[in-house]
C-alpha cells in the first residue's frame, strides 16, 4: 500500500468522465490513502454525492458558502490539511480557472488558495483540448507547477469523436499520485533493469499475423513500479495500445526476434523481468503479398517454426543479470508447469498465473498469480496489476538489499 497514510483531496468536475472518479476512489483507497471529495455543481449532474461519500467514506464538499463548513473558513481547511490535489475529471473550464486565477466556487476557491502539490488529469472534447486557449492555459499551468496526466488518444465516450482527450484510467492516476508523493529510499539506485511487455504480433503476410490477447498492462506497470525504487529501466515493448510508463526507456518491436535481439543488446543489467506473451511460433517463410482467397480451394498450409525463448536466452546467457524473473502464462496445472520453467529456463523466480478465458487476465486490470521461486512459493490474492507490480517490486529489492 504505497500511498499508506496520505491524504487526498479529490476534486471531481463535471463531465462525463466523472464516473471514472469513482473507481478513482477505490484505487487510491487500495494503496493506503484516505480520499476526501470534493464536487462542482457539473460533477453532480454525472455522479451523486452519496454515491462518491460511500466509496471514500468521508464527507463529500459541494459548497464554497456552506453555512457548517465555513465556520472555520473551510475552503482554506480543505486546502492545506492535505497531501495532494488531485482533480479528475479536470474540465477545460476548470483549468481555465485556474490558469486565471479565478475563484468563484468551492472547486477552484480551494485551487487558489493551496501550498499544496496538484495533480490534473483533463478530460475533455478532442476540439475543446487542441483548442488554442486551452493550450495557452495548460502551458501557463505547467509552468506554474501543476503536474498533469494524460489525456489519453481514444474514442470519446459522449460523442464517438476520436482524438486526445480522454481522461487517463483511473490506475494510471493512482500510480501518478504515488510517484509524486513518493519522497521514500530508492533501494533499487544504481541497478539497471530489463523489462519485456505486451504481444509479438508475427507475420504471415503484409497485412495478417500471429499473436496473443496479452495488453502490456503487467509489465508495463512493473516497469514504472522499477523506475520509481529507482532502477534505471529499460522496457521492451510489443504492440499495445497503452501509454508509455513515466521514467522508462522504452524500445519498442513487433517480432519475437527482434524483442530477443533488443534484449540482449541491452545487457548487461542487473535484473531482467521477462513479462512480455512472445508467440511461441512464426510463419517460417511469411509471404511479400497478401495471401488472397481461391474460390474452391482450400486455405494454403501454414509452416510454421518455434520462436527464439527469450527467457531461456537471458538465463543461460553469458552476461546473464544477478536476478532474473519470467512469467508463466498457463491454463492448466498453473503451478506445475511453473516450476518445470524455473529450472529449465534459468531464472530465479517464475511468477505463473491461470490465463483461462474465465479469469479475465489477459486484457484485464487484475491479476492473480503465484511465485515460483528456489525456496518455495507464494499465492498471492486477487489484486489489480498495478499492485501486482508493486509487491513484485519490493520482492526485486529485498532480493538486493
Amino acid at each position: 500500500m504505497t500511498l499508506q497514510g496520505k491524504r487526498i483531496l479529490l476534486i471531481i468536475s463535471g463531465g462525463i468522465a466523472a464516473y471514472k472518479s469513482l473507481d478513482l476512489i477505490r484505487r487510491l483507497r487500495e494503496r493506503g490513502a484516505s480520499v476526501r471529495p470534493v464536487m462542482t455543481a457539473g460533477a453532480q449532474a454525472f455522479v451523486t454525492p452519496l454515491a462518491v461519500g460511500a466509496l471514500s467514506a468521508d464527507k463529500v464538499f459541494t459548497e464554497l458558502f456552506s453555512r457548517e463548513d465555513e465556520q472555520d473558513v473551510g475552503h482554506i481547511r480543505l486546502a492545506r490539511d492535505c497531501d495532494l490535489i488531485v482533480i479528475a475529471p479536470a474540465t477545460a473550464d476548470l483549468m481555465a480557472k485556474m490558469a486565471h486565477g479565478l475563484a468563484d466556487d468551492l472547486a477552484s476557491t480551494i485551487l487558489l488558495a493551496t501550498d499544496k502539490p496538484v495533480l490534473v488529469a483533463p478530460a475533455m472534447n478532442p476540439k475543446m483540448w487542441s483548442h488554442p486557449a486551452t493550450r495557452r492555459n495548460h502551458a501557463t499551468l505547467l509552468a506554474d507547477g501543476i503536474r498533469f496526466i494524460g489525456p489519453a488518444a481514444g474514442e470519446m465516450a459522449e460523442s464517438g469523436e476520436k482524438g486526445e482527450g480522454r481522461m487517463a484510467e483511473p490506475l494510471q492516476i493512482a500510480a501518478a499520485a504515488d510517484a509524486l508523493l513518493d519522497a521514500g529510499p530508492k533501494p533499487l539506485a544504481g541497478k539497471k533493469a530489463i523489462v519485456t511487455s505486451g504481444p509479438t504480433h508475427e507475420p504471415i503476410d503484409p497485412v495478417r499475423y500471429i499473436a496473443n490477447r496479452s495488453s502490456g498492462k503487467q509489465g508495463h506497470a512493473i516497469a514504472a513500479e522499477l523506475a520509481r525504487l529507482g532502477a534505471d529501466v529499460t522496457l521492451v515493448s510489443g504492440p499495445v495500445t497503452i501509454s508509455d510508463p513515466k521514467g522508462v526507456t522504452v524500445v519498442r518491436v513487433e517480432r519475437a526476434e527482434e524483442m530477443r535481439d533488443a534484449v540482449i543488446a541491452a545487457l548487461p543489467a542487473d535484473i531482467a523481468v521477462m513479462v512480455a506473451a512472445v508467440a511461441d511460433w512464426r510463419v517460417a517463410a511469411a509471404s511479400g503479398n497478401k495471401i488472397k482467397k481461391q474460390p474452391g480451394e482450400a486455405p494454403p498450409p501454414l509452416l510454421l517454426t518455434e520462436n527464439p525463448d527469450i527467457l531461456k536466452t537471458i538465463g543461460h546467457h553469458a552476461k546473464r543479470p544477478k536476478l532474473v524473473v519470467g512469467f508463466a502464462a498457463e491454463t492448466q496445472n498453473v503451478a506445475e508447469n511453473g516450476r518445470s520453467k524455473l529450472e529449465r529456463k534459468g531464472a530465479d523466480y517464475i511468477v505463473a498465473n491461470d490465463v483461462s478465458p474465465h479469469t479475465g487476465i489477459m486484457g484485464g486490470d487484475r491479476n492473480t498469480v503465484k511465485v515460483i521461486g528456489k525456496s518455495g512459493d507464494e499465492d498471492w490474492p486477487d489484486m489489480d496489476k498495478q499492485a501486482v507490480a508493486e509487491r513484485l517490486g519490493r520482492l526485486i529489492a529485498s532480493h538486493f538489499s
